[in-house]
């Protein structure tokens, strides 16, 4: 009779603390080169996992010379998850639109090209209505 109790006393604990676990997101941003802008967000507590990668365009799994070359039509992003308890995705955006300047067309500083193009991939209905608040 005790092991049941104990089996069920374990199996209890285990779901409270995993319904105590965060409900955490994702965010995909385009910024210029994604190698500088990763570790921007790596920093910023709340964000637990952060990858750099391309999105947007219309050849699957697209390698670097690909892109390149301008034809593929992606852009360099990160893609990051964040834990919304700790970190807004207002307060997310804040930092995209402050480590760049959205208003050159497909640039950022020395990096030219329709990868490097400002974007904001959302990935519900809040990030968009956020995103266009501040984009209006």
């Amino acid at each position: 009779m005790r092991k049941i109790i104990l089996i069920v006393f374990a199996c209890l604990i285990t779901i409270s603390a995993d319904a105590q676990k965060p409900a955490l997101k994702k965010a995909t941003f385009g910024m210029g080169c994604f190698w500088c802008t990763e570790a921007v967000f790596q920093r910023l507590k709340g964000v637990t996992d952060v990858k750099s990668g391309y999105a947007g365009g219309n050849v699957a799994n697209p390698t670097y010379e690909e892109v390149t070359t301008g034809e593929t039509g992606h852009a360099e992003v990160v893609e990051f998850t964040y834990d919304p308890a700790k970190i807004s995705f207002d307060e997310l955006l804040e930092v995209f639109w402050k480590i760049h300047d959205p208003t050159t067309l497909n640039r950022q500083g020395a990096d030219v090209g329709t990868q490097y193009r400002s974007v904001i991939f959302y990935h519900d209905a809040e990030q968009k209505a956020a995103a266009d608040k501040y984009k209006n």
